[in-house]
């Protein structure tokens, strides 16, 4: 079980997140849906721990004042205050916004590198999973990441943040900039995580409506809170919640 109990980020003086709590139980897909602004990414940086580098550097330059309060427990153990490399090693691996992959190593290079945290065996069955998974990476093993097509590269980041061994894998806007035929593919491939390996995912997106098929429960920020939670269909139900952000 992975919660997040009334998780607060300031900067400066201004809130990006607002009290928010999440229950994430094992083995599920949990859906965080909000426009541009709402606080998805500032949630996946505080539950990655990356929002602590942030603060670091922030205050090293003398730059923007970060503020961060709240508790994140890992089945049970508080993990508030672990560095991002300490909470991977613990199982959660966030895979990106707008993919960051290495654009000058290849495929095979990319993939190596999530593998750090893994012994020799546990990597190659892992990289035999990634690619049977998204079998399309199999024919670019030695190319170059930056010359993959968009959807290829979101395979490819997903792919590596496998190879890490997540426990909770956070996936932060995995569908953007895709054309609909990826969207399937970037889809089919997280239930698929979910239902051979039993990873707890937690996805965001702007646009819900592709990705409600699959979550088990969901939570729609605005303005930093939480304003409204429940299953995928208690969700899809709500009309005002199908105007503004499933597109019916």
């Amino acid at each position: 079980m992975f919660e997040a109990r009334e998780m607060m980020v300031f900067y400066e003086n201004m809130i990006a997140l607002n009290n928010v709590s999440i229950d994430v139980p094992d083995g599920k897909i949990i859906g965080i849906f909000g426009s541009n602004s709402a606080g998805k990414s500032t949630l996946m940086y505080v539950l990655s721990g990356i929002i602590l580098d942030i603060k670091k550097k922030e205050e090293m330059r003398g730059g923007e004042r970060i503020s961060v309060y709240g508790k994140l427990t890992l089945d049970g153990e508080d993990v508030s205050s672990l560095k991002p490399h300490l909470r991977a090693k613990k199982g959660i691996v966030l895979c990106p916004e707008r993919r960051r992959i290495f654009p000058e190593s290849t495929v095979m290079e990319n993939l190596k590198i999530g593998s750090y945290l893994s012994d020799k065996e546990r990597t190659k069955d892992n990289l035999e999973y990634v690619l049977n998974l998204f079998p399309r990476l199999k024919d670019h093993l030695k190319r170059q990441g930056g010359f993959l097509s968009g959807g290829e590269q979101q395979m490819l980041a997903i792919g590596r943040a496998l190879m890490a061994n997540p426990k909770v894998l956070l996936l932060d806007e995995p569908l953007m900039g895709l054309s609909p035929a990826y969207m399937d593919i970037v889809i089919g491939g997280t239930k698929e995580i979910r239902d051979t390996k039993g990873i707890t995912i937690i996805i965001t997106e702007q646009y819900a409506r592709p990705v409600i098929p699959i979550i088990d429960n969901g939570y729609i920020l605005e303005n930093g809170s939480t304003v409204l939670s429940g299953t995928g269909a208690e969700l899809l139900d709500n009309p005002d919640v199908k105007s503004a952000y499933f597109g019916v």
